[in-house]
């Protein structure tokens, strides 16, 4: 036998060997399965909790993989809650199970789906199929448990250009330490048919990372405090298309040190500042997540925060001029806000004129409550005072989305309200319009958290299917302005996918109420 043969025999042994030992590793599981009693799929974030409070969270493929010394091969009990999903309780008012565990078995647990928006995947940080690869189970995504050392990542933008989405997130947390990285962070991935996956399976992220392998900053800029980016618009310039946005350098969440406008750099691969606004600029710059909107033959950019405030036209010369912008407001022409000294633009039989202006300040939601409560609009003249449809309650809008549905030939507004319900800025409402001005005068809940944040949500129009019936939108988990001290494990501070089908009938069509 020469020594090449037996080298490959040695390794062949090894592989086997390797290979018996995983299957060993995965049979010592006891694999719990949760799942949606209506659809059959696994649902992720679902907690089972055993009486002695050891907890468990199921991955993005609705599994647990459970080997608890001293606790296998007996019954045991498992509490079962997830947020906008629920298990019947017993008797004695506990919601869970008693499963017979051992080594290499199996259960499957159904939950019932009180959200109309269906859980999905979570998108980004570790572990995402953490439990299906101790089970031996496939993962869709090519990196199942850790992609660009990301821990954790906050608020995502995304944007179709070079035949690719690009995305973008705000602090990134890393495994090495508790300070991570804050100048942004990015990736690519493929599009739906071009090679992408189904975003109903996930999204195989593709990072712009360091020599470290870690998640390397999009938006390198001195000075102190973290970068943000938002309002990414891809516009014309010089007979190619440029990414830009606006960059906010903070001091704390409510301050910042500077902001101004940034472009793309294709070589480089990072954004680089174009132009630095004045601190007391407060709204000619873009934001949010844009619009393209097309009004005869010019094109736009609308930018909502939540509902549509400003424009500017789709081309990279206007976007770096401030002067360039128009706000979508009632106020007199090249007036200023000034609550109930504000001028009001009304046409001759008093009706009020809302409409695109240059050097006048927006009115959005806070200033139009502002006006209500002076008696300076009327409750019918109000756009952004959305109702829930099923109380008629008020619901206030914080951030958010707004996408043109072919589905419902609708625009639709997806966001998190301020206030109110079982969690702070975790409670996600659906809204439509005729227009993307709005008026937004219904409002239905879509997804509820208990006591935990779900902020910055974001419809992915690109992922759209079936003509617009079916479409996706994530946001960030997180524990931020919940009061909540106990982070779920791996979800916490990261990016949680839903879907929507626009044709539940818990939806109505109109969305109106009864």
């Amino acid at each position: 036998m020469t020594r090449c043969r037996a080298s490959y025999f040695v390794f062949a042994a090894i592989v086997a060997a390797a290979s018996v030992a995983a299957r060993a590793e995965e049979s010592r599981y006891f694999k719990i399965k949760v799942v949606d009693d209506r659809t059959g799929r696994g649902v992720p974030l679902v907690e089972l909790r055993t009486v002695h409070q050891t907890r468990y969270d199921t991955d993005s493929n609705g599994l647990v993989a459970f080997y608890e010394p001293g606790l296998m091969d007996r019954k045991v009990f498992f509490y079962v809650g997830s947020h906008g999903y629920e298990y019947p309780k017993d008797g004695f008012g506990n919601a869970g199970i008693v499963l017979e565990v051992r080594e290499g078995g199996s259960a499957e647990i159904k939950v019932t789906r009180r959200n109309i928006a269906e859980r999905l995947y979570r998108i980004t940080g570790a572990g995402i199929y953490r439990d299906s690869v101790l089970l031996g189970v496939p993962a869709p995504i090519r990196h199942p448990v850790l992609n660009g050392q990301v821990f954790g990542q906050d608020s995502a933008m995304a944007v179709v250009w070079r035949d690719r989405i690009w995305w973008f997130w705000g602090d990134t947390n890393r495994p090495s330490y508790p300070l991570g990285l804050f100048h942004m962070s990015g990736a690519t991935s493929s599009l739906p048919g071009r090679g992408g996956l189904d975003p109903s399976l996930g999204v195989d992220l593709e990072y712009f990372v360091g020599k470290d392998g870690f998640s390397r900053a999009m938006v390198p800029m001195a000075g102190p405090g973290p970068v943000w980016i938002d309002g990414l618009v891809v516009v014309p310039d010089a007979g190619q298309d440029r990414l830009a946005g606006r960059y906010s350098r903070m001091k704390n969440l409510g301050e910042i040190h500077e902001h101004g406008l940034v472009v793309f750099d294709e070589g480089e691969k990072v954004f680089k500042k174009r132009v630095q606004l004045d601190l007391h600029e407060t709204w000619r710059f873009p934001q949010g997540h844009p619009i393209l909107f097309h009004e005869g033959a010019a094109a736009y950019y609308l930018f909502p925060r939540p509902y549509v405030m400003t424009r500017v036209k789709a081309e990279l010369k206007s976007v770096l001029d401030p002067s360039c912008y128009e706000a979508f407001t009632c106020l007199e022409p090249g007036t200023r806000y000034q609550k109930a000294e504000s001028r009001l633009q009304r046409t001759a039989d008093g009706r009020l004129l809302y409409g695109w202006k240059p050097n006048t300040d927006p009115i959005a939601g806070p200033e139009e409550r502002e006006l209500l409560r002076a008696g300076k609009i009327q409750p019918d003249e109000a756009r952004y005072q959305p109702r829930d449809v099923d109380t008629r309650k008020p619901v206030e809008m914080h951030l958010g989305s707004i996408r043109w549905n072919a589905f419902r030939k609708k625009w639709i507004l997806i966001a998190v309200e301020k206030g109110g319900g079982p969690s702070f800025l975790g409670e996600i409402w659906y809204s439509e319009s005729d227009a993307p001005t709005g008026p937004w005068r219904w409002a239905k809940r879509i997804v509820t958290h208990d006591k935990y944040t779900f902020y910055n949500p974001v419809h992915h129009d690109f992922f759209d299917q079936q003509g617009g019936r079916i479409l996706y939108f994530e946001g960030t988990y997180a524990t931020t302005f919940s009061g909540n001290p106990n982070p779920t494990p791996r979800y916490d501070y990261n990016q949680i996918m839903y879907r929507l089908d626009l044709a539940d009938p818990r939806l109505p069509q109109p969305l109106a109420p009864k």
